[in-house]
């Protein structure tokens, strides 16, 4: 039976009456009426197909729809649902073998959340705990979850309406941003080095010997994909060893081939002691995270009592969805993929940029990329300013809408467009997106001077 009129208006209202948006004022939305998803499309309840060039929140990593992942749900749907977290499943620890397997140097064990901001509360949590000390590092430029602890360790200006209520002892510093950089130095390596003297500062500054650890993206993402330059991430290791503390790769939106790699921290040749996972641990199929860590620091807790508890960690249907999207990952080469066609877009965004005056920069790293418009490719004047007040949303907005029109959806913020689709994306579909983008940034293109 088809979805009529009535019905239509009738899902959009009890949505809009009954349930809370993200991230937005609940006044005057108009979301897309999401029926059905195949692949690298989204279908609404009419029929409109969306090009999905950002996997959602760049979390459906293997594409919608994948038959292999429903199976292995309903498999274990039919054996077990769920039991407390203190039972042994066949799938949880079949996960956490996987993991081990897969996740860079020694780490071994994983303690399962149901998210991303979980898996981040509880690294720090961890951390803490492990080392005795209170400090936590983080980078200005950095989303690591909107949980309290989360939030207060990232710098996303979204968390300033809290900010009264932050967890304490976040220290922040400034990114490596090549394009721009805060010391004005205009080489990639003058700036990654102005960049380690300054984190060294505060690590000085801050006290050594208060500083439980450093959490970083395994590669940046929605604070604007900004690039580590070369040897940057294994300074912040020598950094590490030199004072003492933790590094905790915060791989939620980086990891399980995003970049190419399986996880972002692998194209720095750094070992992390403890690792955030969520997002295309699943593709979003079901909610699922994970913190892994180190035999040494899991050593730790033999002999004392782990003070990390939640109701639906291992959950068996989630860990079922894991190892099933795992599996797919490994059988159809997505990392591989992930990174050839991250070359054919980089080479595809190289050609925009002789149409559109204003690309000023992008930043990819095989599919998660970022286009930066600019109004002047000189000074470098942002189309939409960083954390721009509503007056100041035009273009953005104005963008936003074609976008949506033309039948994409992907992830516009302030002045940067996001291209991090599916791994499973073909060049045909690359093409089909870009010539939806490309038309979007014609109205940036009005704004430059």
């Amino acid at each position: 039976m088809e979805t009529t009129m009535i019905d239509t208006e009738a899902i959009i209202q009890n949505n809009l009456d009954h349930t809370l948006f993200s991230w937005s004022k609940q006044g005057g939305l108009n979301p897309i009426n999401a029926k059905t998803a195949k692949g690298v499309y989204v279908y609404d309840q009419a029929g409109k197909k969306y090009l999905d060039f950002s996997s959602q929140l760049m979390n459906v990593n293997i594409g919608h729809g994948d038959q292999r992942v429903m199976d292995a749900v309903n498999k274990q749907m039919a054996e077990l649902q769920f039991v407390f977290p203190g039972m042994a499943t066949e799938v949880r620890g079949k996960l956490g073998k996987k993991l081990a397997e897969i996740t860079p140097g020694s780490l071994n064990k994983a303690f399962f959340t149901l998210g991303g901001a979980e898996a981040v509360e509880n690294a720090i949590k961890l951390a803490r705990v492990y080392t005795g000390k209170p400090k936590i590092l983080s980078f200005y430029r950095s989303y690591h979850g909107a949980t309290y602890a989360a939030m207060s360790a990232g710098g996303d200006p979204r968390k300033h309406a809290m900010e009264a209520f932050a967890v304490p002892h976040m220290i922040h510093v400034e990114n490596p941003y090549v394009y721009r950089c805060p010391w004005g130095t205009n080489s990639e390596e003058a700036c990654s080095q102005k960049a380690i003297e300054h984190l060294e500062r505060i690590i000085q500054f801050e006290n050594p010997d208060s500083i439980a650890a450093m959490i970083l993206e395994g590669e940046s993402g929605s604070s604007g994909c900004i690039k580590y330059p070369k040897g940057y991430v294994q300074k912040v290791k020598a950094l590490a060893d030199k004072y003492g503390f933790l590094i905790i790769a915060d791989e939620v939106m980086s990891g399980f081939g995003r970049t190419g790699k399986m996880f972002g921290i692998e194209h720095h040749g750094v070992e992390p002691d403890m690792m955030c996972l969520a997002k295309g641990l699943t593709s979003g199929y079901l909610p699922l995270g994970a913190l892994m860590v180190t035999q040494k620091i899991a050593s730790h807790f033999d002999t004392t009592p782990l003070p990390l508890g939640l109701t639906y960690s291992a959950h068996p249907v989630s860990c079922a969805a894991a190892l099933a999207n795992i599996k797919i990952y490994e059988e159809d080469n997505l990392p591989q993929n992930a990174a050839e066609m991250g070359r054919y877009i980089e080479q595809r965004v190289e050609m925009l940029k002789t149409k559109h005056p204003s690309i000023g920069d992008f930043r990819n790293t095989g599919l998660l990329g970022c286009i930066e418009l600019v109004k002047n490719r000189e000074t470098k004047d942002p189309t939409t300013p960083w954390n721009a007040k509503p007056a100041e949303m035009e273009p953005t907005n104005r963008m936003a809408a074609k976008i949506r029109e033309l039948g994409m959806f992907t992830f516009v913020r302030w002045n940067w467009i996001f291209i991090a689709p599916p791994l499973c994306i073909t060049k045909e579909e690359i093409d089909e997106g870009l010539a939806i983008v490309s038309e979007a940034i014609s109205i940036a293109d009005e704004y430059c001077n």
